[in-house]
């Protein structure tokens, strides 16, 4: 099996297994996909953090606002009381405005972040360095246990305005988010390796060769934005040894000049007192035992 590295500009994302006979249309939707869903399961663990804390989001018309402006609205939350976490609420209050401030019970809350850590360390990028490859059925299962996690604290469900039940049933809108320049388009999206694009219409085995134990970084980039940066020749580990190495054979030698410089000192021809011991024949004297 050829093993790619993929990454995106200089970070590393994942591993992920093919062949040469692979047709790189199929090859490069799928490493969007893999990326787009860990993306997902990164933003549903951040959010599943906020439900664990201060329980369903509040009314798009109550978000932001303080009571005394709720009341003032006359504005009220219906979903409340449909939508109770299992073993009741807990009051706590949201700072931000977002949430209802009803969260669930110490056990439920310890279900959510347990389920959403799993997750994330399921699809982690310290996969890599573990040489572990990642899959749909990786970041599909990571989902799932997620929204199983969910259901079990809310079995009534969540509001249809929850951003966590929008991501779960991929009704997210990221339109004017950050997060949404991150996101794939798997039609569009184009992979690239040793500064050459690879064309969608070929397989990989024409840029590769025929030999399955290849491993190579490739990178996914948006279309328009060019060549991604080049692959450096060194490592940055490598370097980290390259110039720790030279550090200590600088160290080395500057030691042999420092004794170099000193030996002189033991040659006759710098003693001082040599002339002065060569006038009172006190040279060359041995002492027998």
């Amino acid at each position: 099996m050829v093993k790619l590295h993929v990454k995106r500009g200089d970070e590393s994302l994942f591993l992920y297994e093919t062949t040469v006979k692979a047709n790189l249309n199929d090859i490069v939707t799928e490493l969007a996909r893999i990326q787009n869903q860990r993306l997902k399961i990164e933003r549903l663990y951040y959010d599943m953090e906020t439900l664990a804390k201060h329980g369903i989001c509040l009314p798009p018309n109550m978000q932001g606002l303080t009571e005394e402006q709720v009341e003032d609205l006359k504005l009220t939350d219906e979903w409340q009381d449909k939508c109770t976490p299992s073993g009741g609420a807990v009051e706590c209050k949201d700072t931000v405005g977002r949430r209802c401030g009803k969260a669930p019970n110490e056990k439920m809350a310890e279900i959510i972040n347990k389920t959403r850590q799993d997750a994330k360390s399921q699809v982690s990028k310290d996969l890599v360095a573990a040489n572990k490859c990642l899959t749909m059925k990786d970041t599909q299962e990571a989902l799932d246990k997620m929204k199983g996690a969910v259901m079990i604290v809310y079995p009534m469900g969540l509001p249809p305005h929850d951003t966590v039940r929008l991501e779960l049933e991929n009704n997210e809108d990221l339109s004017g988010t950050q997060v949404a320049a991150q996101v794939l388009d798997e039609s569009t999206v184009q992979l690239w390796w040793a500064g050459k694009e690879l064309q969608r219409t070929k397989s990989l085995e024409q840029y590769v060769g025929n030999n399955e134990k290849t491993k190579i970084v490739v990178k996914l980039q948006k279309k328009g934005q060019g060549a991604p940066g080049r692959e450096p020749v060194v490592t940055e580990e490598d370097q980290k040894k390259m110039m720790a190495y030279y550090y200590r054979k600088q160290e080395e030698m500057k030691k042999l000049e420092q004794n170099d410089e000193d030996s002189y000192l033991n040659s006759p021809w710098a003693d001082g007192k040599q002339l002065q011991r060569q006038f009172q024949g006190l040279n060359n004297i041995k002492w027998k035992p």
